[in-house]
């Protein structure tokens, strides 16, 4: 497995990950909105600001996608999202891995953190296998029912 950056092509083929404006709500937030091109998907995602990574199998199949950016002095990863074609395989912490070890160089910093909503169990369960602690934001959280987990 490796990480690139996204293609149109990868972009493409994520914009049919989503079945509806709920299920881009709970991995994205508010920002973004259903049905998905890949221009708005690109701009929304601000592809060419943040650094913007895409999981690639060993045949080249997209397996899943993140991104990371510093905030309160650690890689903060963000718009974490596995295939659902893949979904169950350990694709989360293959990724959420990778992803940590790339930010942390190039941002360098030691610690990680990211946001989930309170109601994604299953994210949750994945960040707490991979060492992500649920702990006080600092300032005012981004969404409502949002969780601020942290990696030491």
């Amino acid at each position: 497995m490796k990480l690139i950056k996204p293609l149109n092509k990868h972009l493409l083929e994520m914009t049919q990950w989503f079945a509806n404006q709920g299920e881009l709500i709970d991995w994205s937030g508010s920002t973004l909105d259903f049905p998905l091109t890949v221009s708005s998907f690109s701009a929304e995602l601000n592809i060419n600001v943040l650094s913007s990574f895409v999981l690639l199998s060993e045949h080249s199949d997209v397996l899943a996608f993140g991104q990371f950016y510093l905030r309160l002095n650690r890689c903060h990863l963000a718009r974490l999202i596995v295939n659902p074609l893949h979904r169950g395989k350990g694709i989360a912490a293959k990724l959420i891995e990778k992803l940590s070890i790339e930010g942390c160089n190039e941002l360098g910093v030691k610690e990680c953190s990211l946001f989930v909503l309170e109601h994604n169990k299953s994210a949750i369960k994945a960040y707490n296998k991979y060492g992500f602690t649920v702990t006080t934001y600092p300032e005012v959280l981004p969404e409502a029912h949002c969780l601020y987990m942290v990696k030491n």
